[in-house]
């Protein structure tokens, strides 16, 4: 797949990503249909306080990515520790994706984009609005319910769900 000028076009799908969610993966199955080569960036965001180590993040997107069907490109997981639009920059990526779930993430990701257009023009973003089945999940939320035993099958794969019951086991 290239664009119609003929270019090899570059996705990076940015996040912290503790945990993937399966609202996440329905964003990466979009957004792989819209590029040629997509890079999921794992950020290294300790003001977030994650709970899963970068590499711990990176194998379960990894993992979750080998048994996703109908990707629509090559889709790659890197961490990252530097500015958005500079991770960006390095990968070749022509835009970065961010998911929409409500009006309350429109505000923040409205200043983000408008800075990251400052300091890289070049870089489109595109804004993909959540499925109605996931405009709700949050990994925030799905830390908590399953912090306090609750069923969050729904909303994380297996792997997922394994990986967030031995955290909370400890």
């Amino acid at each position: 797949m290239t664009s119609n000028n003929g270019k090899y076009l570059v996705g990076v799908y940015p996040g912290t990503f503790d945990p993937v969610t399966k609202g996440h993966l329905h964003l990466i199955r979009r957004a792989s249909r819209m590029v040629d080569r997509l890079v999921i960036g794992v950020a290294n965001n300790a003001r977030k306080g994650p709970i899963f180590s970068m590499e711990e993040r990176v194998e379960m997107i990894e993992n979750d990515l080998k048994n996703m069907n109908e990707k629509g490109c090559d889709i790659e997981v890197k961490s990252f520790d530097k500015l958005l639009v500079q991770f960006a920059a390095d990968e070749k990526a022509s835009c970065i994706f961010r998911g929409l779930r409500a009006v309350s993430d429109f505000e923040y990701e409205f200043q983000m984009t408008g800075m990251n257009a400052k300091l890289d023009p070049d870089i489109e973003t595109v804004f993909l609005m959540a499925a109605d089945k996931w405009q709700f999940v949050s990994a925030s939320f799905v830390k908590e319910i399953s912090s306090m035993g609750g069923d969050i099958s729904e909303f994380v794969t297996p792997h997922v769900q394994s990986k967030l019951e031995d955290k909370f086991k400890k």
